[in-house]
């Protein structure tokens, strides 16, 4: 049975992959978080922005890693995509990194749809051990048979390789005639992030920027000083300035100024 023919994709515009019930469900309700809304990463969004469209138009795409700081807007950017997108025939399928074994199959079902689809892997790391990334290889690049046209992945992670790099993987690498010859275990790590031909890097905001965000957060307030004050106050209470920490500040005091 097909794991996708539940799904109205006229209508349903992302689903998730279930792994009870082995076949993905229809997003109820979407994060409604604007393009235009996401503030100190204009070079990320453009540069994603673009990738989409070419992606949509059916020119050469890439698959894209989004890296980085943690907060700093990388899944809000890619959930921004699928609002701004949508009507120009882009679909959304979130895949959790535990179920990425199940990617293929879900990938089968799409090769004939007249959608363009994105796989969206949040938080994506592995760990020692872990095999996982096998399934997403082969869909990022394809085996023996080449991955569909229509099907690019887009991941968010806090770690550039997606996997842990040790020291002791650093100390087993060689120089052998001049050349430098990494270890194996580093060659693993970098082989999986290197099939991502958009690479973006995320990192903290300086304080202009994480102002800049809650100002836009804040458009009515007239006393700039006593919001930016109380801001600044909570960014450092927390130990980070970032978009997060930006809606953070702002939950806990809409409507407290003037």
């Amino acid at each position: 049975m097909s794991v996708t023919q539940t799904i109205d994709w006229t209508t349903t515009p992302a689903a998730v992959w279930r792994r009870h019930r082995s076949g993905l469900r229809g997003i109820r309700r979407l994060d409604p978080v604007q393009w235009e809304s996401l503030k100190g990463i204009d070079r990320q969004r453009d540069a994603l922005g673009r990738n989409t469209e070419r992606f949509l138009s059916g020119e050469p795409s890439n698959n894209a890693l989004l890296w980085g700081s943690r907060g700093t807007g990388k899944s809000s950017l890619i959930k921004a995509l699928l609002n701004r997108y949508r009507d120009q025939g882009l679909r959304m399928i979130e895949v959790d990194k535990d179920d990425l074994v199940n990617l293929p199959e879900i990938v089968d079902d799409l090769w004939e749809l007249p959608y363009r689809f994105v796989i969206f892997c949040d938080d994506l790391s592995f760990d020692v051990g872990e095999s996982g990334y096998k399934a997403l290889k082969s869909v990022l690049e394809g085996s023996l048979e080449l991955p569909p046209e229509n099907v690019r992945v887009y991941a968010t992670s806090n770690r550039r390789h997606l996997m842990p790099e040790f020291m002791s993987d650093n100390v087993k690498s060689e120089v052998r005639d001049g050349e430098l010859h990494p270890a194996e275990a580093i060659e693993e790590q970098v082989s999986l992030a290197d099939r991502f031909g958009l690479q973006l890097s995320f990192y903290p905001f300086p304080q202009d920027t994480y102002l800049e965000t809650v100002d836009s957060l804040f458009p009515e307030v007239k006393d700039r000083a006593a919001l930016h004050q109380e801001a600044i106050r909570f960014a450092t209470a927390k130990g980070v300035r970032n978009g997060r920490t930006a809606q953070q500040f702002y939950r806990q005091f809409a409507g407290t100024f003037d």
